[in-house]
């Protein structure tokens, strides 16, 4: 089987780390029931959604309804109730353990002609939100030495895939997803999946989740990586995947920091992926290197950043799965991410703590993209129904407030605020719009 190839890093060095690792997490293993913990999340988010310049969003805007009732505004809210089982591992050589999740999402306002953007909802088949939704699973898991297998349907994160919980409701992916830490600041992993669910979907039956194209689908993905992390400022991480019969990539990544002193640092992050298609090329030609790299520069409770990316290829740069983009410019409501563009942020955080209000922050992003061109783009492949053009550019800017209660017994609750603004040319593929988007968090958990 294909997938082999992806496991074989990990699963090679297995053999021999484990005689190398006197005290490993096995070792340390208590129980089945001992180390047993559950989660149960309270989420509630509103997102209201302004599309601009009418017959241009009207396109796009309500795809379900006929099109004399679509309209420029989306707004969805929502309550979300996930509960997560992990069990410890038994003891001896081989542990093994499950881990178990249920996920609840509840209608609380929203109608046809408003929900079906925004992705906190699922909408049946005429395009009306529904009053409820729901999926589970679970994942049974094995563990030798500091090397975990895990099998079944599970949240899995990495830059080549990666499940997201940017809505209401997480994504899963059903698959192998093997995990070893049998070196002190060295982490090896690999996987193979067969599907990923999206956040608002109560299927397992629907394949995988690819953000920008509308070609045929592949039937697996594979994946492999190793992250360092053993020095002190530094991380760097390596990865290899496979979306069977559409691309081939390859990620690269690093962070830095430095101490200037007790309360200035500088950092920096660098993100980097090559996709190129692979056997039968469900998605057309694909030949496309994205890089970003952001700075930052902390002084006490403040950071400014700066960042620039770039996309080298006549297509966008694509992924699967809602969360597997990494780069420093894929932000609320466009990645920008169009074939040839560049783009740049600039960012400011503020943490209130100093000022007497501990677990409030406040952030501000600028970003501006352009030299969209698509004039090479495929046009048999699985993006040219994306109307990109030549001169393409746009901007955005976001604003988000948040605050985490420090104490008591609402410790751990979580507030937050976004507005965010998109404005671009017809050359480019995102939509013109405002947004206003409210979340509140409540988390209970403990073990058994």
């Amino acid at each position: 089987m294909r997938y082999i190839t992806a496991l074989a890093l990990p699963v090679a060095l297995l053999g021999h780390s484990t005689l190398a690792n006197a005290g490993s997490a096995q070792e340390q293993a208590k129980g089945f029931v001992e180390d047993s913990t559950w989660t149960l999340l309270n989420r509630s988010v509103y997102d209201q959604r302004e599309y601009r310049h009418g017959a241009r969003s009207n396109g796009a805007r309500n795809a379900y309804k006929p099109r004399s009732e679509r309209n420029g505004y989306g707004e969805e809210w929502a309550y979300g109730l996930m509960g997560s089982v992990q069990s410890g591992f038994t003891q001896g050589t081989v542990g093994v353990g499950v881990d178990a999740h249920a996920y609840q999402g509840l209608q609380l306002d929203s109608g046809g002609g408003r929900a079906g953007k925004a992705r906190l909802l699922g909408l049946d088949h005429d395009g009306h939100p529904k009053n409820s939704f729901s999926r589970g699973g679970a994942a049974l898991k094995l563990r030798v030495s500091s090397t975990t297998l895990a099998w079944g349907e599970q949240r899995v994160k990495t830059p080549v895939f990666s499940s997201s919980d940017s809505r209401l409701l997480p994504e899963t992916a059903t698959g192998l997803f093997l995990t070893s830490q049998e070196w002190a600041g060295v982490k090896l992993l690999g996987g193979h999946f067969t599907e990923s669910t999206d956040r608002n979907a109560s299927s397992h039956d629907r394949g995988f989740v690819v953000n920008y194209s509308n070609g045929r689908q592949g039937n697996a993905f594979d994946l492999a990586g190793v992250v360092y992390s053993a020095t002190p400022g530094l991380s760097a991480s390596l990865y290899t995947s496979r979306y069977a019969d559409t691309w081939n990539q390859h990620y690269l990544g690093a962070t830095f920091s430095h101490a200037l002193s007790p309360t200035r640092s500088l950092s920096l992050n660098l993100n980097l992926y090559r996709t190129t298609d692979e056997g039968q090329a469900l998605s057309g030609r694909i030949d496309n290197t994205t890089w970003s790299l952001m700075s930052g520069y902390t002084s006490g409770p403040q950071t400014f950043s700066l960042g620039y990316q770039k996309v080298r290829g006549d297509t966008p740069f694509d992924y699967v799965t809602r969360g597997a983009i990494f780069i420093s410019n894929a932000v609320q409501l466009s990645d920008f991410n169009a074939p040839n563009e560049q783009s740049w942020q600039a960012r400011y955080d503020l943490g209130l703590q100093t000022f007497g209000l501990p677990g409030l922050s406040l952030s501000a992003a600028y970003i501006r993209g352009s030299q969209i061109d698509a004039s090479h783009l495929d046009p048999a492949g699985g993006y040219a129904y994306l109307g990109y053009g030549q001169g393409g550019k746009h901007w955005e800017r976001d604003l988000e407030a948040r605050y985490v209660v420090q104490s008591g017994k609402a410790k751990g609750a979580a507030f937050s605020v976004r507005h965010n603004v998109h404005r671009g040319n017809r050359a480019q593929a995102e939509l013109d719009s405002d947004q206003i988007r409210l979340a509140v968090e409540y988390p209970l958990g403990g073990g058994f």
